[in-house]
């Protein structure tokens, strides 16, 4: 029984790291980095922005990603990786006719 209860919190543990992770973290794909893509992302979702969680938080809006299709990724707070940090959203550009996605980050 006890095992049980504890497999099933690591287990969930686990999972919700993952997905935190997954909406916030792009591992191995380097800010700046840029991609052709199909077409001009659609229009920008409308948001709601929350109070901040507290002293030194961010929002970063909401934002169109390319991960070989268009994403939504939703606006959240966050803090600064260091001082001076700045965040700097995608973004898309049209250079000779091609879409361009250039992913945004802290920097």
């Amino acid at each position: 029984m006890k095992k049980s209860v504890l497999l099933k919190t690591a287990l969930l543990i686990f999972a919700t790291s993952f997905f935190v992770i997954g909406c916030v973290v792009y591992p191995g794909t380097p800010v700046g980095a840029e991609v052709e893509v199909v077409g001009d992302p659609p229009a920008p979702m409308v948001e709601e922005v929350s109070p901040a969680p507290g002293i030194g938080f961010v929002w970063i809006g909401g934002n169109w990603a390319w991960e070989g299709r268009w994403v939504w990724e939703r606006g959240h707070w966050d803090r600064p990786p260091h001082p001076g940090a700045v965040w700097v959203p995608h973004r898309y550009v049209n250079r000779d006719g091609r879409h361009i996605f250039v992913r945004g980050g802290w920097r």
